[in-house]
């Protein structure tokens, strides 16, 4: 039971891992080469041995429990099977072989201190810096109390300081976020611009975006003051992320929906599931007579396990495509105009018309993704509630987010929308929203509030 709930929570990919994992443990299971397979075959139905539809009888298989880890490997070491166990290896190592390891920050900046002009108390002062910069590639302490905590010369770490923030990325080994910006404009030969004057001189204003305030104190042009805000927002902000572990995830949508004339086309993607079926092998083994009753059992369970597998995945692919018809059925005004037309959407809904438990239909849509004409989406991005219109016209939370970040584009930037005005807006439109919950989308979404978005000219 817990292997079926695994294999209908992970994504297509992660699938092809634990089924590449039950192929490992499991001699009795085959893959089958992409141009060879049959729906048949893919069910287990290529089986010969014993029974229909693969299943040992009772006059070829006597069981007892399991066979010993020696006699496994002594098994699957020879036979016919040996191939498919070799083949599946090479695979794996090939797997693993073309895994490339990501060079860390430390790494990085080691290799260039390697190359740096620096004497040897620089040179070990630096090594002692490197150690000290955090993630966002700062050093994570002032340098009298890194001298201090080291034991090495303020001067020696000093010189060796200068050196490091001549490294790439720019900006490394900052002492802050102010340091970082400066550090940046310097290298960019931009240390006398009105970025530079801003970063260092008006650095609170310039985080309250306070342009008319630094325009005054500067005597220049309020939209001189906006061209100097993108230089330095074009600056990276924390120069060692880039080197960070990657969190992001290959996204392999598991079905596509398309549009064929009139009618709507539901694809489920197998590409990355291996097909596989129940070994025969295990057949001349039987017909030899020389198997103990140990044997014999231990194929039974692996023939069992096996059919166990298989049936898993043909029912997790069912499951997703009666999923995605529901949805498809739901929202087809979505898959016809876009986002706009989302309707409100629970997973109890879908169940319902399914004829499976709520959970279950959380299990099948976790961690996958739906390519639609609109593009490519989390299938929790579906379900989703929503707000009744004056005419009972139900609208989704997505929706109306969309709606806002329409507006917000096409607002004034000298004069931008108040959230208050967003909502009258929105009423105007017969939806209901409250002020709070405006700025509650709106944070959501990362647009700035509107004293950030004005623009002076």
């Amino acid at each position: 039971m817990r292997q079926s709930l695994k294999i209908l929570q992970v994504p297509a990919l992660e699938l092809r891992t634990t089924i590449q994992e039950e192929l490992q443990s499991n001699p009795l299971l085959e893959e089958l080469p992409m141009e060879t397979t049959s729906v048949d075959e893919t069910s287990g139905e290529t089986t010969e041995a014993g029974g229909e539809n693969g299943e040992a009888t009772d006059r070829d298989l006597e069981f007892l429990k399991e066979l010993d880890d020696d006699w496994r490997d002594a098994w699957s070491q020879n036979g016919d099977g040996n191939r498919n166990s070799r083949e599946a290896i090479k695979r794996r190592e090939h797997f693993f072989e073309s895994i490339v390891s990501e060079t860390s920050l430390q790494e990085h900046l080691m290799a260039q201190a390697d190359l740096a002009d620096a004497t040897p108390e620089e040179r070990i002062a630096l090594e002692y810096l490197i150690g000290t910069i955090d993630d966002r590639g700062f050093l994570s302490q002032p340098i009298r109390e890194i001298a201090l905590l080291s034991g090495l010369p303020l001067d020696s770490l000093q010189s060796a300081w200068e050196i490091l923030k001549s490294f790439d990325p720019h900006g490394i080994g900052a002492a802050d976020l102010r340091d970082c910006l400066l550090q940046q404009l310097k290298l960019n030969e931009r240390e006398s611009s009105t970025a530079a004057v801003i970063v260092r001189d008006h650095f609170d204003l310039l985080l309250r975006r306070r342009i008319p305030e630094i325009a005054r104190q500067l005597g220049r042009a309020p939209s001189e003051i906006e061209d100097a805000i993108e230089e330095i927002a074009a600056l990276d902000p924390a120069p060692g992320r880039r080197f960070s572990e990657d969190q992001n995830r290959v996204v392999v949508p598991d079905v596509k929906v398309e549009r064929d004339d009139d009618d709507w086309i539901v694809t489920l993607n197998d590409e990355y599931i291996p097909r596989l079926r129940i070994s025969s092998t295990y057949k001349d083994m039987i017909a030899g007579g020389k198997l103990s009753s140990k044997e014999k059992e231990y194929i039974r369970e692996k023939i069992r396990s096996g059919k166990f597998l298989i049936s898993s995945i043909e029912q997790r692919q069912q499951t997703i495509e009666k999923i995605t018809r529901e949805i498809l059925r739901a929202q087809n005004d979505f898959f016809d105009h876009g986002i706009s037309k989302l309707r409100p959407l629970t997973m109890m809904q879908v169940a319902e018309k399914v004829g499976v438990h709520e959970t279950t239909v959380s299990r099948a849509i976790a961690n996958k993704y739906i390519d639609t004409p609109h593009g490519v989406f989390e299938f929790k991005y579906f379900f989703t509630p929503g707000y009744q219109s004056a005419e009972g016209e139900s609208v989704s939370n997505k929706s109306i987010k969309d709606i806002i970040a329409h507006l917000i584009e096409n607002e004034d930037p000298e004069k931008p929308l108040s959230d208050m005005k967003i909502a009258d807006l929105l009423a105007k439109r017969n939806l209901t929203v409250a002020r709070r919950t405006v700025a509650k989308y709106r944070e959501a979404m990362g647009i700035l509030p509107t004293n950030l978005r004005r623009q002076y000219h």
